[in-house]
């Protein structure tokens, strides 16, 4: 019996294929004759499939863990919130006209502000040789002078607080693993943005900076590059804000109707139309067109103003003529009004979870509380 059954084994175990299976395992040189000499492997080869599935980095990539998704929706929350608080600061340095205080930029040594009477004296004379101080401010006295310097410093080590936030969790969380593939390219857009936005912000101050002989009017930044600096703050914030919720909170499974389908593309219309509002109220605080009429909701005696297109080109009065650039900013912020509540009743007509339409009721109470503040 054993000379029937082991002899027949013992040729199957020997057999190349077989052999493949077995860890450790070397396949035999076809030489010709039956000996058992191993083949050398060379480096990177594999002599079986386990040791090759056993390889690190080989096989199915390990996702970030549910914990850890958590932490990057935190963090990216955390900065969406400086990102606001850096807008908020900055529409009060704009009211406050302290942008102008601060003539020069320096990353690091413009996070030392003057301490000694000597320091405080060189920087209001930097600032005496500018537009603003000789047409506006020309009576400033020195204690005025470290106000509206102090606004401009606050905003400036603001920003600076947005970038390390940004940029230093980044790099940790992406040394740890804890970013996917798409996640990875999202965090790099969003701390280029940041470092974008720095750059930016100097590029519009040194509009306001430059000497026009031409011009006897009050000197101030660009309106383009005003709405270009909110417009991506404004980008910064949504697109963190909308990555931190898609980590955080769980996605809601509804059926694509028809109803939903068509409310999900008036609700993108109606952010387009919000977004653009804002980009519309970047030219007016430029421009200070809101001191031009202070009526509503007529503009003065009429509902269309005299000089609303006395510019030429045509287009021009829509972003340089004050007048025209406050009546687009009032007709926008209407229709955007009515496109919120638009939004609101379509949501009332289909089941929807209960966070969206808590989401809903918010949007149309800001609306409202915005038109009439």
């Amino acid at each position: 019996m054993q000379r029937l059954l082991f002899p027949p084994l013992k040729a199957v175990m020997g057999s190349p294929c077989l052999r493949l299976l077995i860890p450790g395992a070397a396949p035999r040189t076809q030489c010709g004759c039956s000996c058992g000499i191993r083949r050398p492997l060379r480096p990177g080869q594999y002599s079986t499939i386990s040791e090759v599935a056993l390889q690190p980095g080989r096989g199915t990539v390990s996702q970030p863990s549910k914990a850890a998704e958590r932490v990057v929706g935190r963090w990216l929350l955390v900065c969406s919130g400086t990102v606001a608080g850096a807008v908020i600061l900055g529409g009060v340095t704009r009211l406050t006209e302290s942008g102008l205080s601060m003539v020069d930029w320096h990353l690091i040594k413009g996070m030392k502000p003057p301490t000694s009477q000597e320091e405080w004296e060189a920087e209001f004379q930097k600032y005496q040789q500018f537009p603003e101080f000789k047409i506006l401010n020309h009576d400033m006295t020195l204690a005025e002078f470290k106000f509206i310097w102090y606004m401009e410093y606050s905003h400036r080590m603001w920003g600076r607080l947005v970038g390390l936030v940004y940029i230093l969790p980044a790099a940790y969380f992406w040394r740890k693993g804890w970013l996917t593939h798409g996640l990875k390219g999202r965090v790099l857009a969003l701390c280029g943005l940041v470092c974008f936005q720095g750059l930016l912000g100097w590029y519009m101050v040194k509009s306001g900076l430059a000497e026009k002989p031409d011009s006897h009017d009050i000197p101030r930044v660009s309106q383009y590059r005003l709405a270009a600096h909110l417009g991506s703050a404004l980008v910064l914030y949504c697109t963190s804000l909308w990555t931190s919720f898609s980590l955080l909170l769980p996605q809601h499974k509804l059926p694509e109707t028809r109803q939903l389908l068509r409310l999900r593309r008036f609700a993108h219309g109606t952010a387009g139309l919000v977004f653009l509002t804002a980009l519309s109220g970047a030219f007016v605080a430029g421009l200070d067109a809101g001191l031009v009429y202070n009526s509503f909701p007529k503009m003065g005696e009429s509902w269309i103003p005299e000089d609303l297109f006395t510019f030429s080109p045509l287009l021009r009065n829509v972003f340089e003529n004050p007048t025209t650039v406050q009546f687009d900013h009032r007709i926008l912020g209407i229709t955007s009004v009515a496109a919120i509540t638009a939004l609101y009743f379509l949501s009332r007509r289909i089941p929807l979870p209960r966070r969206t339409k808590i989401a809903a009721v918010t949007l149309l109470a800001l609306a409202y509380t915005q038109q009439f503040e």
